[in-house]
């Protein structure tokens, strides 16, 4: 059982949220809106990703890390990554 599994419905909700937003930036290029709209758009579906995935990896440290759920993984080095690639986006 993964980490997220006991917010798992939260999470595909908070994604379903998302795919909204995408398909709404869709429409608003179909649309020929206004550049600046669709960039606050696209910043706000970013930050909402971002903060899936905050929620993820914070999932993954209390779950994943804490009860060393991977056989011959170094779970802490995993999760520095991950964290690395997550501020570097």
């Amino acid at each position: 059982m993964r980490g997220y599994y006991a917010n798992k419905e939260d999470v595909q909700a908070r994604l379903r949220r998302i795919e909204g937003q995408v398909r709404g930036i869709q429409k608003m290029v179909d649309n020929d809106k206004y550049c600046i709209d669709i960039l606050t758009q696209v910043n706000a579906a970013t930050s909402a990703l971002k903060q899936v995935a905050v929620g993820l990896l914070d999932d993954h440290i209390r779950h994943c890390v804490v009860n060393q759920t991977e056989d011959g993984k170094d779970m802490i080095k995993e999760a520095t990554a991950a964290i690395d690639r997550l501020v570097k986006s």
